[in-house]
């Protein structure tokens, strides 16, 4: 792979956190069966329940996530439509995800229609 043990274990932490925090926070959803939920992990509930929330971090969540469903698919666990449509979104969806992030973070903006984009 030729990632450095650092890198490494920082993608471990990041799918750790998205599978034993956020696919076990409600429901418990099944990694395998939650890689169509990464734009409500990005989008919301890493911004609100992440305290080192960050564009960069929602970024290295991105880049992680993809990595391990990557992997996924290539023992057979998720399919190519489940892969490439996950990377569609995280494609499509980041730039909205860090304006949301932006806007969160903003104590000027109080309203939560404004920070959601509801």
């Amino acid at each position: 792979m030729g990632l450095a043990e650092k890198t490494i274990q920082r993608h471990v932490e990041n799918v750790d956190l998205y599978i034993n925090s956020f696919l076990l926070y409600e429901d418990a959803i099944p990694a395998k069966e939650g890689a169509s939920q990464v734009s409500m992990f990005l989008g919301y509930w890493f911004i609100r329940k992440a305290m080192w929330a960050s564009p960069n971090a929602i970024r290295e969540n991105a880049a992680s996530l993809k990595k391990f469903y990557t992997f996924m698919q290539e023992q057979g666990k998720v399919s190519a439509e489940a892969l490439q449509d996950l990377k569609a979104t995280v494609k499509e969806e980041m730039p909205g995800w860090v304006e949301r992030l932006e806007r969160y973070d903003d104590p000027d903006i109080t309203d939560p229609e404004e920070i959601w984009g509801l």
